[in-house]
């Protein structure tokens, strides 16, 4: 099994918009290195959901429901893939950017290093840990 954390503005695509829809289709993905990791997404796969932008805060557990098929917002271009998420369960307790960054176990999260990116691996250390300190269990 792999882990990952997705990005979404709250205001554009929130969590409760998540939930409330029961599933998504992530897509839109424009960027390679983010798009390689749509890709490597399989079923089942584990994924935090993180608000940036406003909030700036891990805030659910979702998976895999659907492994990369061609993105259906440009059909017209097969470099572009998406996934889809179910929504697994909402935290406890919120895991804040900054309660990340202040915390030496987690200084080589992906999140900080690849800022930019939309989707990002999590190694199985960090995903239990953030899991922890959620207040939330796998």
């Amino acid at each position: 099994m792999n882990y990952w954390l997705v990005k979404s503005e709250p205001d554009a695509y929130s969590w409760n918009d998540f939930v409330k829809q029961g599933k998504a289709v992530w897509d839109g993905v424009r960027n390679y290195q983010a798009r390689n990791n749509l890709a490597s997404m399989r079923l089942g796969d584990q994924v935090l959901f993180y608000h940036s932008v406003t909030g700036k805060e891990i805030v659910g557990l979702a998976k895999v429901s659907r492994e990369s098929y061609p993105d259906p917002t440009i059909p017209e271009d097969p470099r572009w893939v998406a996934v889809e998420l179910e929504p697994v369960s909402e935290f406890p307790k919120t895991v804040t950017l900054q309660q990340m960054k202040a915390d030496p176990s987690l200084q080589n999260l992906p999140l900080f290093r690849l800022s930019r990116l939309s989707v990002v691996p999590i190694t199985p250390v960090d995903f239990a840990y953030i899991l922890k300190l959620s207040n939330a269990s796998e």
